[in-house]
């Protein structure tokens, strides 16, 4: 008997959700809008960034690779010293090891990288989801513009 009383609450539960709109948001149809300071993507400044290597030696994947070189910049002055300032060859970050922690973004200390909103960046190809330098600067353009300073 007590059998029955389960199987007609569960039936009535299954025909009151029945006509209610779902929760959930269909994905392909229907694109759900991340907040604005969502984690998505990083993306790369690359006039900030310095070479320092800071952000691959935190990363607890190890899926930051740079390289770079230096070159002479000529003194600023006349009868000033050359300098030698890094120049970024390759700066890629390999997103199928990546587990999103944001360690690279706190740590950076010229803000070169940032969170970007955007999450539609998946591959049918393992291999290609090792972003470059270029694709990486790409997604600069969807960083949103950070909060506003407290007075």
């Amino acid at each position: 008997m007590a059998g029955g009383q389960g199987l007609v609450k569960g039936m009535w539960l299954t025909l009151k959700t029945l006509f209610q709109k779902p929760p959930t948001v269909m994905y392909p149809v229907e694109k759900e809008i991340p907040v604005p300071r969502a984690r998505g993507v990083i993306a790369l400044d690359t006039d900030a960034c310095t070479v320092c290597m800071l952000c691959a030696r935190e990363c607890p994947d190890w899926c930051i690779y740079i390289e770079g070189h230096k070159e002479e910049q000529p003194p600023a002055k006349e009868g000033g010293r050359v300098r030698a300032r890094a120049t970024l060859d390759r700066f890629d970050i390999d997103y199928a090891l990546c587990m999103y922690c944001g360690i690279c973004v706190e740590v950076c200390p010229f803000d070169a990288l940032f969170w970007s909103p955007e999450y539609e960046y998946s591959e049918t190809r393992i291999s290609a989801m090792l972003h470059d330098k270029d694709r990486l600067t790409d997604w600069l353009a969807t960083v949103p513009d950070p909060p506003p300073l407290e007075a």
